[in-house]
């Protein structure tokens, strides 16, 4: 991976409200972690930081945890805990 890369971040539901947009184009540094990215995207949205708590994460496609590397991932979902029929 180069030094920076830039991933596609899906807010979905609940994220969606607290991060205001739909998506957003977050800088990736080498050794960066998925909560690294998700602080760097909630340190002016105090909403934001406290729904992440709750969500669960998808790179490409595929489950991660908060300290799962972003690595060569070109996208991020940030998912809220779902509920329904």
């Amino acid at each position: 991976m180069a030094e920076s890369s830039t991933v596609r971040v899906r807010f979905f539901a609940g994220a969606r409200v607290a991060a205001g947009t739909r998506q957003r184009a977050a800088q990736v540094n080498h050794g960066d972690r998925v909560r690294d990215v998700l602080d760097r995207l909630s340190a002016d949205r105090p909403d934001l930081a406290r729904v992440v708590l709750a969500c669960s994460f998808l790179l490409d496609g595929v489950s991660a945890r908060p300290d799962a590397p972003i690595g060569e991932s070109v996208e991020l979902d940030v998912l809220p805990p779902f509920s329904g029929g």
